[in-house]
């Protein structure tokens, strides 16, 4: 891991500054691209000797999956007495996060806890913080490591591709042509998903055929064309994996009022109250994720630890996170909170996220 001990240039200061002038005006502009629930964090926060301002920067603001994980945020934050504060783009886009990031800085908050548009994109001005003493932790979908301090991830990749492609191929009988309905081409966790679930599909699975994927870019409107259009454009297709929460909530609203309701299988990564309707009227029989707000809540306590100097992100390092318990980083400053709960008609109604 690299750690970046030296002042901003003035290049870099510069950049911040008009960075900063630049969400401002597009903030005024769309009136929708920045959230709150405190005024806005700068400065120590009070709760402790360390500074607990802490923002979440999820991909793009307006998606029920980061309300859930954010929420977990809040609620952890206000526990050991910190200030939480959300803000983000309006779309997703690998480079969107940028110029939040670069006001973050700006500001002086404590920590940033963000889920990547781009493994890439937003590594330098990650990196301006963290030289500014900002602890910076990535959930959800990771940047390169060197860009970050922690990783607090939902699962092993292996285990959530096999999850996702084990229920499709239970539905379809093990036989026929499927398709995969994924967030933005650049997302980091739904490329190494995918890359799991072809490895998986090609040794296990000989008599499924993976027809394309397709980019919905985490958007409603865009998710439900893609899935039509797969429709159209593959006949014969019996399945389709959407291993975004945005993904399969519009493939299934399009499936469910289609001539496929009941022909083609879905699955993926969803909310139990998202989907909960289309697993009663059967147009989805199962789908799995974990709790997302435990995923922000973790995330939350791994950047105080970061703060208080309890940890560093190198392996072996252990915290603990309020209610959740005891947690060890891994290698490559990773954290895993726990293996993606599977749902369908028996127990979706346990569950209320």
């Amino acid at each position: 891991m690299l750690f970046h001990n030296t002042r901003p240039t003035r290049r870099a200061l510069r950049a911040g500054a008009i960075g900063a002038m630049a969400v401002s005006v597009a903030l005024v502009a769309a009136g929708c691209a920045t959230t709150s629930s405190t005024p806005a964090a700068s400065g120590a926060a009070t709760g402790g000797s360390g500074n607990y301002a802490i923002t979440f920067v999820p991909k793009n603001l307006g998606n029920a999956y980061f309300d859930a994980s954010d929420k977990g945020g809040a609620a952890a934050i206000t526990e050991f007495g910190g200030k939480y504060s959300e803000v983000g783009p309006a779309t997703a886009s690998p480079d969107a996060q940028v110029s939040f990031i670069n006001t973050l800085t700006q500001q002086q908050v404590g920590g940033i806890v963000i889920s990547a548009n781009d493994p890439k994109a937003i590594g330098d001005s990650l990196n301006e913080a963290r030289a500014a003493g900002i602890k910076v932790v990535t959930f959800d979908s990771d940047t390169d490591p060197s860009y970050r301090d922690i990783f607090i991830n939902q699962a092993s990749p292996e285990g959530i591709a096999k999850s996702q492609v084990d229920q499709i191929a239970s539905q379809i009988g093990d036989t026929g042509e499927i398709a995969i309905l994924s967030a933005s081409a650049n997302a980091t966790n739904q490329n190494a998903w995918i890359d799991l679930m072809k490895a998986d599909l090609a040794k296990d699975h000989p008599n499924i055929k993976l027809d394309e994927v397709v980019y919905g870019d985490d958007d409603d409107q865009t998710s439900f064309d893609k899935t039509a259009a797969l429709l159209q454009s593959h006949p014969d297709l019996k399945g389709i994996i959407s291993p975004t929460t945005v993904g399969i909530a519009a493939a299934a609203r399009y499936l469910s009022t289609s001539s496929s309701k009941g022909k083609v299988a879905l699955t993926g990564l969803g909310t139990p109250n998202q989907m909960r309707a289309y697993i009663a009227d059967g147009t989805v029989t199962s789908f799995a994720l974990w709790n997302p707000a435990d995923l922000g809540y973790l995330a939350a306590y791994a950047d105080k630890a970061l703060i208080d100097g309890t940890i560093t992100g190198k392996s072996g390092d252990k915290f603990t996170a309020g209610k959740l318990g005891s947690f060890t980083v891994g290698d490559k400053g990773t954290v895993l909170l726990g293996d993606p709960t599977v749902f369908n008609k028996a127990n979706i109604d346990q569950f209320n996220f």
